[in-house]
């Protein structure tokens, strides 16, 4: 009788014991932030023929007008990707050397490589052209948010999947304290952090305008002189290119403005 009872306290406890344990919860599913690409936030922009032939972009579409611009650019890469180079300064003895125009170019040159990501800013601050080439002007510009003023993308435009521009609208005060501010470099680093550049691309001011270059090259990896065939002294080309040697590391010289005919090798080439 005693086993009995037993038994049957014991069974009782047991069901205590499984009535206490709470019923299992049903996961409520879990939610996947889907993650943003920062270039697909940038404004982008299309750019037309008509805007292409009156500001000499000829890069956008592959071309006979296109090939100079094509052959500075694989050589661009060949030579930065053998020596790690990332950042690019492109700058000129003087005004109408037409590297804007070079520049641009390169960039479209490069973005036709569709797994690269260029990147363009606008460094020439007190005459900035870029937008002008373009046709666009930024919500804000490009020296406002070097001083933290706005986000970085109030200042790009976006043309195509891999190729962006930073801009200005109006030129900056104080550019060469700007170009040499620490601030400066910090918010450059968060922008290459942020979208991962293959190439960044730096339209800077002419060397012997102004002491702009003189704080700002020593962070670039290297940079590209364009002199003009019908304005650029040899004089001129000398200074500069020591100078640049000075500062950073020399990709090359190239003479803008210069028309001549090959006839042996059947091109007719017309660099601007």
């Amino acid at each position: 009788m005693e086993r009995l009872e037993a038994a049957l306290e014991k069974a009782r406890q047991d069901r205590q014991v499984l009535q206490d344990v709470p019923a299992p919860q049903e996961q409520e599913p879990e939610i996947v932030t889907p993650v943003s690409d920062p270039w697909s936030e940038i404004k982008e922009i299309k750019i037309t023929n008509r805007t292409a032939r009156k500001n000499r972009i000829n890069t956008i579409s592959q071309g006979k007008e296109a090939g100079p611009y094509d052959l500075l650019r694989s050589r661009a890469l060949r030579v930065m990707g053998e020596n790690g180079w990332a950042t690019l300064a492109i700058t000129s003895p003087n005004k109408t050397c037409g590297k804007t125009t070079v520049c641009a170019n390169l960039a479209f040159s490069l973005a036709r490589q569709s797994d690269l990501k260029i990147m363009v800013l606008d460094l020439d601050l007190r005459r900035p052209a870029m937008h002008k080439l373009l046709a666009s002007r930024p919500k804000n510009s490009l020296h406002e948010v070097l001083r933290d003023k706005h986000p970085a993308k109030s200042a790009f435009v976006r043309v195509g999947e891999n190729l962006a521009f930073g801009l200005n609208n109006s030129p900056a005060p104080n550019p060469s304290e700007l170009l040499q501010a620490k601030l400066t470099k910090k918010i450059l680093s968060e922008i290459r952090e942020t979208y991962k550049p293959d190439l960044m691309i730096f339209d800077m001011p002419p060397m012997l305008v102004s002491d702009d270059n003189v704080g700002f090259l020593p962070i670039v990896d290297c940079g590209l002189l364009i002199g003009a065939a019908d304005s650029t002294t040899i004089s001129q080309l000398d200074i500069c290119e020591k100078e640049l040697s000075e500062l950073t590391n020399v990709l090359g010289v190239v003479l803008n403005k210069c028309r001549f005919s090959d006839n042996d090798a059947g091109y007719d080439y017309e660099y601007y």
